[in-house]
């Protein structure tokens, strides 16, 4: 067991799985062969010891591996982030960037959408859109589309959104560079 940062360790995750690729590669290519061939590996023991002994070190990568998946998920669970006076721990804030923020992001544009097709609509058909906030003089006769939404609000929350999404990409890269797990 060792300390590691948590990027530490997200990197020693990706070259397992190139170490993985190539070992599992390697049992591949030598499952079977003609006895009439000399062995490759007849001074390791034999291609069977050699498989064997692959076979052993691909699973002990594969519980290194859960080991460490294990451990920064604990951390993730433990280490709080607040952005934008929200604090959640980041198991959390990657559960909504993953969940929730995609969906919101394609929500916000869809809605931003939908109103500029409405008001290009009525204005098409001489009419006036109205935001959920103003109000037409008195004595006017105006045939007019309400839009039941705060448009500002909606171009702020959408801003919004995305300064957390780029806030939170910014601490989770300064966390992961100085919080330790124990592998």
């Amino acid at each position: 067991m060792g300390k590691l940062t948590i990027t530490e360790a997200l990197a020693e995750i990706k070259t397992i799985g190139k170490r993985l690729d190539k070992k599992r590669g390697l049992v591949f290519s030598f499952l079977g062969r003609d006895e009439r061939i000399r062995d490759p590996f007849s001074k390791e023991g034999g291609s069977q010891q050699v498989v064997a002994a692959e076979m052993q070190s691909i699973h002990d990568l594969e519980e290194r591996l859960v080991s460490i998946r294990t451990k920064i998920q604990e951390a993730n669970g433990r280490i709080s982030i607040t952005l934008q006076n929200e604090t959640r721990t980041i198991l959390q804030w990657l559960a909504w960037r993953k969940e929730v923020a995609p969906d919101l992001q394609q929500f916000y544009t869809k809605l931003a959408s939908q109103l500029q097709q409405l008001r290009k609509e009525a204005q098409a058909k001489g009419m006036v859109v109205m935001g959920a906030n103003v109000r037409v003089g008195e004595g006017q006769q105006v045939v007019q589309i309400l839009v039941n939404l705060d448009e500002k609000k909606l171009m702020e929350d959408g801003e919004k959104l995305e300064s957390i999404l780029g806030e939170l990409d910014g601490q989770l890269s300064l966390k992961n560079a100085t919080e330790f797990v124990e592998v």
